[in-house]
């Protein structure tokens, strides 16, 4: 029988009840009613204002500040009618989660009223303090004026919450000298070297009418749901945000009984009530599923312009913790909760496209004859082989790294999957002869009341890091907690350098008198010779991949967040990002110190709960059981009966492994360097050898101490119970 605290924690979660909210209407009403969108607009601002703020919002350029004040009028009326009372300036900073500042309508008047305002000047510009946020060094304490600025191309929106209403407006957050303290600045600068790069390209190509070229994101969101009331037990799951022990289960996923499974009811219940919220936010939520693991789930977005997909997929996961919470649930958006079964994603399906030439990483039924399609694809090929290292460093967390290369998902070394055709197109390109392309089939499945299916001229590959999808490519690797910003500002410039690359090397052909499939195909061919090596079709989990990479195709092989994030810091990434104008040399290096210190300190947090934890609950409880296990050895042998006492030996001789393994990690703690690269490298090859050794003593005492005395719920328990 369980320990009494997990006892209680059992009989409250077989009492829950999953209970339906009230139906909340049709799809069509319900969608964006909290948003401010273009249609609110419309119907709210005077026919000139909404021409000038659209136009902005598709066409881009600066706002006319002109507006200001109208569009303020109309946006508070909005939120007022609908119960606002505040608004906040949202924005992300380089924490991975979201930052406001709740400022009221309330405006006192001389004679001791108040009126209800917001003005064009608040409305465009906020003043949070510049130093109290991660800023790598950019901002000295005494340093403490920031900005947020409106970005109007991403709407304005309701946030309900039981407490009140707040209308949220994002904004990007910059220092007082001008550097980019936030995740929505370089993503923002990112998209316009993208864009003009793009365009300069299309028009090589003969194009003409070319409108501004945008990327897109749709990322799927894979997490845990654990009943609160075991989280609550759990003090590594609240404040490390994965399990820092426990015991592999009898039975876990090997079965794959849960991937696409029945949802479980109070599951659905909750993911019902979260997809009502995110329709009333206007996030085209699409699909939800049981995941592999047991406990395990996704929920995935339609794809969106990529600025607008990351304020969305924010929002999503407040969205997955508040409505968790409510449920009786804790939301885990941890990338390795639970040793032993599978950790949690953050697929980012990525394309780049515009209204005039449309998705220009589609390649058609005749891929071997699109001749846009094999340039811009030829870019992205190239830009990942050059700047691979680049995007396992914007995938660098200490939670992803025990996700990353563990046969489960993709490994670290970054490569590209075309599927058989496109690879063929592409080795033909190489060779200097380009003959066709295989097409698509149709597949009979034998029984006559059955239809014929699309079978697609490529297949999908799970184990690649990048993979090409049918028209984007999917960024397998970045971490389930992650926000997609920084993979988004990676992948956006990498292809802006190489698009002007592409562009530099055609246009000197075209000079030359070359036509301009010659000319093409001759810039194709050299960049597939240089770059061909990153793509790879075959097993990205082998040991002979992970082999032929490094040695054969000199690709780099970055294990830890100690060895991907130090590439921030090469001067051929310092001169990309300066090259693009996406980062300065200053906002750059404070990524690299802020990011080092996330890491650093999440080990270093992670540590010392492990000492606390193994001390002060596993420890007692192990005491405990041995004397209760001694006693009654010691009962039965006075009866003159022989008592086997392995397992007591083995129970005392893991327990002194226990405080072994506690001791030298105590030590290693208090030997932590100051210097980051050097406490980067403590972390990776000290700290968390070390936890794994107290962690292995500790799950081998689970399944030997007495039930009623073991404190922390089981695997099993918060794994299968619902």
């Amino acid at each position: 029988m369980p320990s009494s605290a997990r006892l209680q924690a059992l009989q409250t979660i077989q009492h829950r009840a999953a209970t339906p909210a009230a139906s909340p209407g049709a799809l069509e009403e319900l969608w964006a009613s909290d948003v401010f969108s273009l249609a609110a607009m419309k119907s709210a601002l005077p026919k000139a204002v909404f021409k000038s703020l659209q136009r902005t919002i598709t066409r881009g350029g600066k706002l006319d500040t002109s507006v200001a004040d109208v569009v303020a009028q109309a946006m508070k009326d909005w939120a007022t009618s609908r119960g606002a009372l505040y608004y906040a300036h949202v924005f992300y900073p380089l924490t991975n989660l979201t930052a406001e500042k709740h400022d009221g309508f309330i405006a006192p008047q001389s004679d001791g009223s108040v009126i209800s305002e917001f003005t064009g000047k608040l409305l465009v510009q906020g003043e949070p303090d510049g130093s109290s946020f991660p800023n790598g060094g950019i901002r000295s304490t005494f340093e403490a004026r920031g900005y947020t600025a409106w970005d109007v191309t991403s709407p304005a929106y309701l946030m309900q919450t039981p407490n009140g209403t707040t209308l949220c407006i994002p904004t990007v957050f910059v220092s007082w000298t001008g550097e980019a303290l936030d995740k929505k600045t370089p993503l923002l600068r990112s998209n316009a070297a993208m864009d003009r790069q793009a365009q300069r390209l299309l028009a090589l190509l003969g194009e003409t009418e070319i409108a501004p070229v945008n990327s897109s994101c749709g990322a799927e969101q894979e997490y845990f749901l654990v009943d609160a009331a075991f989280t609550a037990l759990r003090p590594d799951l609240q404040l490390a945000g994965r399990t820092l022990f426990g015991a592999p289960p009898a039975k876990g996923q090997q079965f794959d009984d849960h991937y696409f499974g029945a949802i479980p009811e109070r599951v659905q219940v909750f993911m019902q009530d979260v997809e009502h919220q995110l329709y009333r936010l206007g996030i085209p939520a699409k699909t939800r599923h049981n995941e592999v693991a047991p406990g395990q789930f996704e929920i995935a977005p339609f794809h969106e312009a990529a600025n607008v997909a990351t304020d969305h997929q924010q929002l999503i996961m407040t969205v997955l913790k508040a409505t968790a919470k409510k449920h009786g649930f804790t939301c885990l958006l941890h990338e390795k909760p639970f040793a032993g079964v599978n950790g949690s994603g953050k697929h980012v399906n990525w394309s780049i496209g515009n209204s005039t030439q449309g998705n220009l990483l589609d390649p058609g039924s005749t891929p071997h004859e699109n001749l846009q399609f094999l340039l811009f694809c030829g870019a992205v090929i190239r830009g990942v082989h050059q700047y691979g290292p680049l995007m396992r460093a914007a995938i660098a967390t200490a939670s992803n790294d025990h996700r990353l290369g563990a046969n489960e998902a993709p490994p670290a070394i970054i490569s590209v999957y075309l599927g058989s055709q496109l690879e063929d197109v592409f080795s033909q390109i190489r060779s200097g002869s380009l003959q066709g392309s295989a097409k698509a089939a149709l597949m009979s499945l034998g029984v006559d009341t059955l239809p014929d299916l699309n079978k697609d001229p490529g297949d999908r590959n799970r184990t690649s890091p990048f993979a090409f999808t049918g028209n984007r490519f999917e960024f397998r690797a970045v971490g389930s907690g992650q926000s997609v910003a920084g993979p988004l500002v990676v992948l956006n410039t990498i292809l802006a350098d190489s698009m002007q690359w592409i562009a530099d090397q055609l246009e000197q052909r075209l000079q030359s008198g070359m036509p301009l499939e010659e000319a093409a195909f001759a810039v194709l061919q050299r960049t597939m010779e240089d770059h061909g090596a990153v793509v790879f079709g075959g097993d990205g989990y082998s040991a002979e991949w992970h082999q032929m990479a490094v040695e054969q195709r000199g690709l780099e092989n970055l294990r830890t967040s100690a060895d991907a994030l130090p590439v921030l810091q090469r001067p051929e990434i310092r001169a990309l990002f300066e090259r693009t104008g996406v980062l300065s040399a200053v906002e750059l290096e404070s990524r690299f110190e802020v990011y080092a210190e996330q890491y650093n300190l999440a080990i270093d947090v992670e540590a010392k709960l492990v000492l606390r934890m193994a001390r002060t609950q596993i420890y007692p409880a192990v005491m405990a059981s041995l004397e209760q296990l001694a006693g009654s050895i010691g009962a039965q042998e006075s009866l003159g009966l022989v008592v086997d006492r392995s397992m007591l030996d083995q129970m005392a001789a893991v327990t002194q492994q226990l405080l072994s393994a506690c001791e030298r990690l105590q030590d290693a703690l208090v030997a932590t360097p100051a210097d980051a690269h050097h406490h980067l490298r403590h972390c990776a090859d000290v700290l968390l050898p070390l936890m794994s050794e107290v962690r292995g003593a500790v799950d081998a005492l689970e399944v030997l101490v007495d039930d009623e005395q073991w404190p922390l719920p089981t695997y099993q328990e918060m794994l299968f119970q619902r």
